[in-house]
């Protein structure tokens, strides 16, 4: 809901939006230790007011406030809610609302899938379980804001990530969060395949509407091969959480896995009408521009990321794939030069270098820098089977050798 946070919003459009029945909106002010509360809930059909109240509360108290709120309402609208519901209602993860409030900030910053943003986020979790050592949610986040940060990077990151999801489940083994980010880490970073998917079917069980769930499994079904299943689950997440632009960008990254690069460029259109700024939207419509010759448009298309995110080694080494890829060599190479220079100082990701050397024609360089990956145990690599970006390596024998020793179908 960050996204409504300081604008005036209409619940009925809201409503329409997220594709919900009601909405509720409120107002918060705090004044000293006090937090006064004006709520309503709206139908969004008829535009009229199903519920509305005024709360006054202890910044202290705020977690008994959500379940007032909560209680409260479902009340109100006379749901029939079974025990398992009324239990996951009223389930409180901590007691302490500091470290609440640091995890919701973490997830905040999370959720911008940047640099920074993943910086931020692992110091707001780690703040979450100074605060209370045996909040699960914020040993699941600190494990979310690595494994991410980490996807097209050595694995350094993950034992310490590995070790938080699994501290989650000790505390908690019935948190869906927790589960899938085991689940993650299995599939990019273990490749443990089995086990990926049963953690990722046991966080569904546990919570269908758990949108990132559905978002990583789909990631998962896209490298295995199962194509419909993927779009499927995809779909189950922008659906979930429709307004998200992690979710929407998502889908239009597995309609260009599955080769349907013009579902792709319209559900990566309607991302980026949500949000300019967004820059992974506009990262991921710039490979399917190039796929369908676009490539003026994609070219422009990742200059917007990168006037976003900055020249960071990752985001450049892929501008020189998509250079290369559209014939300008020069370019292409002018950036491989700039990343040589920038080595001595910081990671230069291995994966997406094989991507610009694959988009040069230099298959041996390609293949050596797949290699590298391979070695460190890169969770980019797995997208190999699906990324466009490698089709040229794939008849080259090297190419099925590595799907081979990945456990990955050719």
């Amino acid at each position: 809901m960050f996204r409504y946070k300081g604008k005036e919003a209409d619940p009925q459009k809201v409503g329409h939006d997220l594709h919900v029945r009601a909405v509720l909106t409120g107002r918060l002010l705090e004044r000293g230790d006090t937090l006064i509360v004006h709520a309503e809930l709206v139908d969004v059909e008829k535009g009229s007011q199903l519920w509305g109240g005024q709360y006054s509360r202890k910044v202290a108290d705020l977690l008994a406030l959500q379940e007032d709120l909560s209680k409260e309402i479902s009340e109100k609208l006379r749901l029939r809610l079974t025990g398992e519901e009324k239990k996951r209602l009223g389930k409180r993860y901590t007691e302490n609302p500091e470290a609440y409030q640091l995890y919701l900030k973490g997830r905040y910053y999370w959720n911008k899938r940047t640099d920074e943003g993943f910086r931020k986020s692992q110091e707001y979790f780690q703040q979450a379980i100074e605060k209370d050592p045996n909040y699960a949610l914020a040993y699941v986040g600190l494990a979310d804001s690595q494994t991410i940060a980490s996807t097209f990077m050595p694995g350094e990151r993950m034992p310490k990530a590995k070790a938080a999801a699994l501290k989650a489940l000790q505390i908690d083994d019935t948190i869906a969060e927790a589960h899938t980010s085991l689940a993650f880490i299995k599939h990019r970073f273990d490749w443990d395949f089995p086990g990926a998917e049963k953690e990722f079917k046991r966080a569904i069980e546990l919570n269908p509407r758990y949108a990132t769930a559905h978002e990583w499994y789909a990631l998962y079904l896209a490298t295995m091969g199962r194509t419909q299943e993927a779009i499927a689950e995809a779909r189950l997440a922008q659906q979930v959480d429709p307004l998200s632009l992690v979710m929407n960008s998502a889908l239009g990254r597995v309609y260009h896995f599955a080769r349907q690069y013009d579902k792709a460029i319209e559900q990566l259109r309607k991302t980026i009408d949500l949000d300019p700024n967004f820059a992974s939207a506009h990262f991921d419509i710039a490979w399917s521009y190039l796929q369908k010759g676009m490539n003026a448009e994609a070219i422009a298309e990742f200059q917007k990321g990168l006037a976003i995110t900055g020249r960071n080694p990752t985001r450049l080494a892929a501008f020189a794939a998509i250079q290369a890829r559209a014939g300008n060599t020069g370019e292409a190479m002018k950036i491989l030069n700039e990343l040589k220079k920038l080595s001595d100082r910081s990671y230069v990701p291995a994966f997406t270098m094989a991507m610009a050397y694959t988009g040069l024609g230099d298959k041996d360089q390609a293949f050596a820098w797949l290699e590298k990956v391979y070695e460190e145990r890169g969770g980019g690599i797995l997208f190999v089977t699906v990324d466009s970006s490698f089709d040229p390596l794939r008849s080259d024998p090297r190419f099925a050798d590595l799907l081979r020793r990945l456990g990955l179908p050719p």
